[in-house]
């Protein structure tokens, strides 16, 4: 072999070796992004696994013992079936929440605490709650920009036909609830505060940052026996007790905006109230899920809030169940005891709540209002739940405009969107008569509606809020 050719060689030996290392290199990094990947997926998994699960550990069953069985005794009894009383409902005597150690199936451990007839009242599962409003869909809008006297300086404020429907995007004139001619009268009062029982608020929005309810510096945080203190400054999240019930869903904002979006402060959009304090009570996580005992905590809250100095008159439930909670009942009830109107959707199934209940909105307690949905054109929404026994008024609910997460806009759809309008009116009215009580605010919301021929044999009142009706003493 000449020394050219061994040359060649050599060179041809280097070049396969440094390809060789170079493919082991790259093996090596493969290896190792595999191996990442898969820790990755792992910790992925793990976490999907926790929010799959997020409501697996939660308290099995509500208790409510009978009266003189004290709070020691309900410990013992918890205690001797491996259970533990994980929260007293301080609102109604007797109730408590109680976690099974062994994770057994809710409904078996409700059935043995029914089984101790001598001391307990009623048992029942811990029930899981959802949203359920309908899919929101769009349409073309017209591009006539209308203006009339008493319209606020809101840029968006045209498209709220709800609040004053002058025929656009094919609806019909008038149909709305007289907020403008309401406003002449009345735009709120800050000295009002409305409860919002839903997936939080977002507090920060530029729109509502200015109508929420901060806790004041004379009351102090909320702090229960059994779960500990509260950071409840902004209001309350009974899905995390250190953590501030910001909405990270959305749903919350868009029903807070509905009832107290700042007026004329050339942004975004108007409330119904120019002028109200909304508090949070956040018991539905981001995926709109929630349980039972976490909204009971909540009006707990709400009712220990109240006793403390707090003005909350209104709490609004844009949610639902046909699930039936004597607890949930108990609590709502306690709420009417200090004066607290609650004002609930009555559900998105198309369907009569008459023969097919929704809870809360069917509780025939004297401080519940139950609400359905209109369009833009005073038929009741497709959608929308009704029931002339069960369903009191209707509202609009449909392609409502409102708040949403970092200072968004959003249209929605949904009985959701017509409690809030009803909670709003409520607050007008208080606002223009602060004394006004509980009973007599409900009547007047009852009888002060325009009459439609569509709702005759759908809702009690046989018709949609009417604002400027309902401030006319």
């Amino acid at each position: 072999m000449n020394r050219k050719n061994i040359w060649v060689h050599i060179g041809l030996a280097v070049v396969m070796v440094t390809f060789a290392a170079v493919l082991g290199q790259i093996e090596r990094i493969r290896t190792s992004i595999n191996t990442r990947n898969v820790e990755v997926r792992r910790q992925i998994d793990e976490r999907n696994t926790k929010i799959a699960n997020a409501h697996s550990d939660k308290p099995e069953v509500m208790v409510r013992f009978k009266p003189g069985v004290t709070l020691d005794r309900i410990r013992a009894i918890a205690s001797s079936n491996h259970d533990v009383l994980k929260d007293e409902i301080e609102s109604v005597s007797g109730l408590s929440v109680i976690d099974d150690l062994d994770n057994a199936d809710a409904e078996t451990v409700a059935a043995q605490y029914r089984s101790m007839s001598d001391v307990v009242a009623y048992a029942e599962p811990n029930f899981k709650i959802a949203l359920d409003d309908p899919t929101q869909r769009e349409f073309p809008r017209d591009t006539v920009f209308r203006n009339f006297p008493g319209m606020p300086n809101d840029p968006q404020f045209a498209d709220q036909w709800s609040l004053f429907n002058m025929g656009q995007d094919g609806g019909k004139e008038k149909a709305d609830i007289s907020a403008v001619k309401a406003w002449e009268t009345q735009k709120g009062s800050k000295d009002v505060v409305v409860a919002v029982l839903d997936t939080g608020v977002d507090f920060t929005h530029v729109d509502l940052k200015d109508n929420m309810w901060i806790r004041p510096a004379n009351i102090p945080a909320y702090t229960d026996d059994e779960l500990g203190t509260y950071n409840d400054l902004n209001g309350f999240n009974g899905t995390d007790a250190i953590a501030d019930p910001m909405d990270d869903n959305g749903h919350g904002t868009h029903c807070a905006g509905i009832i107290g979006a700042e007026g004329d402060n050339g942004e975004g959009i108007a409330g119904v109230n120019w002028h109200v304090k909304i508090m949070p009570l956040k018991f539905l996580g981001r995926g709109g899920f929630g349980s039972v005992d976490d909204a009971i905590e909540a009006i707990n809250y709400a009712i220990d809030r109240k006793k403390n100095g707090v003005n909350i008159r209104i709490i609004s439930a844009s949610w639902g169940s046909t699930q039936k909670s004597q607890a949930l009942e108990d609590v709502i009830r306690a709420a009417g005891d200090a004066g607290i109107l609650f004002i609930a959707a009555a559900g998105n199934d198309s369907s009569n709540n008459d023969s097919r209940p929704h809870y809360p909105s069917n509780y025939d307690l004297p401080n519940v209002i139950s609400v359905a949905a209109l369009d833009r054109n005073d038929q009741l929404a497709s959608f929308s739940n009704y029931g002339l026994k069960t369903v009191h008024v209707a509202a609009p609910g449909k392609d409502i405009l409102s708040t949403w997460l970092n200072d968004a806009y959003r249209e929605a759809s949904g009985t959701s969107m017509a409690t809030p309008e009803v909670s709003g009116v409520a607050a007008l009215v208080i606002a223009n008569e602060p004394n006004i009580s509980m009973k007599d605010l409900k009547a007047r919301i009852l009888r002060s509606v325009d009459k439609i021929d569509s709702l005759k044999d759908k809702v009690a009142s046989g018709g949609r809020i009417n604002a400027a009706k309902a401030l006319a003493k």
